[in-house]
């Protein structure tokens, strides 16, 4: 080993241990046991490999540099180091160095470098050492190279073609083939290619691992499909993974996002093993089939003695948003102060959310000021939380403040302060942030963004440009917008383009049974009675039914919920009251109910 490396190591600050391989040399010595005992390249190579270890790659470079004759394994090993530590561009550096000193790579080789060209998205480069490894003679002959360009190509091209291509060409695939596979279709969102790939598996009677049953599971869940993973789920218990714990949990998640409630509790109640995963997988889940069940879980999950993680969390503060309540949110913000994962980003951004939707909006502002980091997500949470409630100005300043700060802005924020002006009446504010998307910051407006400048300028009453962005829209209006501006028509009474707007809708054949109560009601306003049953059969013969309006109010650590035509006992005396102040509020307001329209909304509501 050179001098200048062995003072290095030698000295007190750089101590490192001894690799095991020279330490059994030396038991050998010890014993007078013969042994052929490793020369100083190969020595020197198993020191950068420890080094690499601890992830001390610059004195494992040093000490590379400083070898006298450096070898394949060698050159392999620094490569390979790089790679596990990420350093993907130092590793395809080294290899160039070692093809510019004349040292012929093996298979072990390629494969790693083909790794870090995946990592980088070379696509040019990963080619360059497929040509390579033809030439060499280690493509077909190592199912490693094999594999490792497959990988390559189904992370670096737009097709999944050159991926499937080697494929073809293995001679004996084995579980890496398949799965690298499989979840290369997956990833590029293409479910049903991956699923077609895990048949064929089947046909050709292919090496099965655990993994290719998680990511055949995770392709059914992306296309909503309990149908195929019920089949999978089948097919896990046949061959005997129904004691894997990941591909366990991969079902439940299958479950729960294809909203089998019922399906996931009962898989869940049969696992014999559970972990922090499972827990998380569930409540998650049930945070958006049953916000209250979510709960349970959580009580449950606790009451078993595991302990939960900023995961669990961020669902259950989901689940307390959706059903806004605000005491069950401040005991588990309470929870998280005291496990110490306040400083937690996406918590402290679960936080924001679950307090404005509580009704507590500066107790979010005061969540998101405290933030040491704040990222997108933290800035738009409290952009919607100022909208939805009414703090449009306070909104328009915090999208202000943002840019400022150097954050770009996407779709979703641009929404959030088009809604925020919108529910606050600053219209020409609203419309100025529109015109800035494209001339600006170059963000395309979508149908969403439509709908929002639509609503933005229907619920001022400017009913004619409205329906004039409508017709001037680069891409056809869907059910939502004509609806949008077919509520402002009969508020701030424009019949022409009300009409206009119904046979708009109509054309569509609305699946939504909320737009056919409207187009009746409007019928029935202007005593059309024969449209207005005709209507009404419409939207019977779609099997839909408008969803419930259901309000909740939370009373002395209690959330009450109720519909309209509720009848309260006794006991809910003191939401009668509540209930009976707001009516006054509103009154005093100027509101006027509608009777036309209520009236002939409460058989579909109760």
């Amino acid at each position: 080993m050179p001098m200048a490396c062995s003072r290095k190591l030698l000295s007190s600050t750089n101590f490192r241990p001894i690799p095991f391989s020279v330490q059994n040399s030396l038991r050998c010595i010890q014993n007078d046991t013969p042994f052929n005992p490793k020369d100083l390249t190969g020595l020197t190579t198993d020191l950068i490999k420890s080094y690499f270890d601890k992830g001390s790659f610059e004195e494992a470079h040093t000490l590379f540099d400083e070898m006298p004759h450096r070898d394949v394994i060698a050159w392999t090993s620094m490569i390979t180091g790089y790679t596990s530590c990420n350093h993907h561009s130092r590793a395809w550096n080294v290899f160039t160095n070692m093809l510019r000193d004349g040292v012929k790579p093996n298979a072990f080789t390629v494969s790693a470098v083909l790794k870090a060209c995946k990592s980088l998205k070379a696509l040019l480069c990963g080619k360059l050492v497929h040509g390579l490894a033809i030439k060499i003679g280690t493509q077909g002959s190592s199912i490693y190279v094999d594999n490792a360009l497959m990988d390559m190509y189904a992370t670096c091209c737009d097709s999944m073609d050159n991926a499937r291509l080697v494929f073809e060409d293995i001679g004996t695939k084995n579980a890496v083939s398949w799965t690298t596979l499989i979840t290369g279709y997956t990833h590029r969102r293409d479910a049903f290619g991956g699923l077609r790939v895990f048949r064929q598996m089947f046909m050709e009677e292919g090496e099965l691992s655990p993994f290719s049953f998680s990511i055949a599971v995770s392709a059914c869940a992306s296309i909503g499909s309990s149908n195929l993973g019920k089949q999978v789920h089948a097919a896990v218990i046949n061959h005997g993974f129904e004691s894997n714990l990941p591909v366990m949990n991969a079902i439940l998640d299958m479950y729960c996002r294809c909203r089998c409630a019922s399906e996931a509790k009962q898989l869940f109640g049969e696992m014999t093993q559970k972990d922090t995963i499972t827990w998380n997988t569930l409540i998650a889940g049930f945070e958006t089939l049953d916000s209250y069940e979510s709960l349970c879980i959580f009580s449950q999950m606790v009451s078993e003695g595991f302990s939960p993680n900023c995961f669990t969390f961020t669902s259950v503060i989901a689940a307390c948003a959706n059903l806004a309540i605000l005491y069950c949110g401040q005991q588990l913000h309470g929870g998280i102060i005291h496990r110490g994962l306040d400083n937690n980003l996406e918590l402290s951004n679960a936080l924001i959310d679950m307090y404005a939707k509580c009704g507590n909006v500066a107790d979010s502002h005061k969540i998101f000021s405290g933030m040491r980091h704040t990222n997108l997500v933290s800035w738009t949470s409290m952009m919607i939380g100022y909208g939805a409630h009414g703090h449009g100005k306070e909104a328009v300043d915090l999208f202000n403040e943002m840019v400022g700060s150097g954050i770009k802005p996407d779709k979703i924020v641009f929404m959030a302060v088009l809604s925020a002006c919108s529910h606050a009446g600053l219209v020409d504010e609203g419309l100025r942030y529109f015109r800035l998307m494209t001339s600006y910051y170059n963000v395309a407006p979508d149908r969403d963004i439509y709908a929002c400048v639509v609503d933005l300028l229907s619920r001022a009453g400017r009913v004619k440009e409205a329906y004039e962005l409508i017709e001037n829209m680069p891409f056809k209006p869907d059910e939502s917008i004509w609806v949008a501006l077919l509520g402002a028509c009969k508020k701030y009474k424009q019949p022409s383009i009300q009409k206009l707007a119904a046979l708009k809708v109509l054309e569509m054949k609305p699946n939504k049974a909320g737009t056919y109560v409207l187009l009746s009601n409007f019928s029935a306003a202007e005593g059309n009675w024969a449209d207005f049953a005709s209507l009404r059969k419409l939207m019977r013969s779609t099997k839909s039914k408008k969803e419930v309006g259901r309000s909740w109010i939370e009373l002395k650590n209690q959330v009450c919920s109720f519909i309209v035509g509720d009848i309260f006992d006794s006991s809910n005396k003191e939401v009668c009251e509540v209930l009976e102040l707001l009516i006054r509020h509103m009154k005093d307001a100027g509101y006027v109910l509608d009777l036309d329209c209520s009236a002939h909304d409460l058989e579909d509501e109760t």
